[in-house]
């Protein structure tokens, strides 16, 4: 199975509905802790990303 392009756009987007759910008073704990393992997820992806097109650029300097 192919691995599936990670699309950093639409992660920076996820986090920022991410972190408008938690400042919202009617966010339970629960909900925060599922959201706060998901921007880990989304933000080590964007690390990854950022990294990867780093090398590129400085391979092409």
């Amino acid at each position: 199975m192919a691995k599936k392009k990670f699309d950093y756009a639409a992660a920076v987007a996820e986090l920022e509905e991410i972190a408008a759910k938690v400042e919202s008073a009617d966010t339970g704990l629960d909900d925060i802790d599922k959201y706060i393992r998901r921007s880990e997820e989304l933000v080590a992806g964007c690390r990854a990303y950022l990294r990867s097109a780093r090398e590129k650029i400085e391979g092409l300097s």
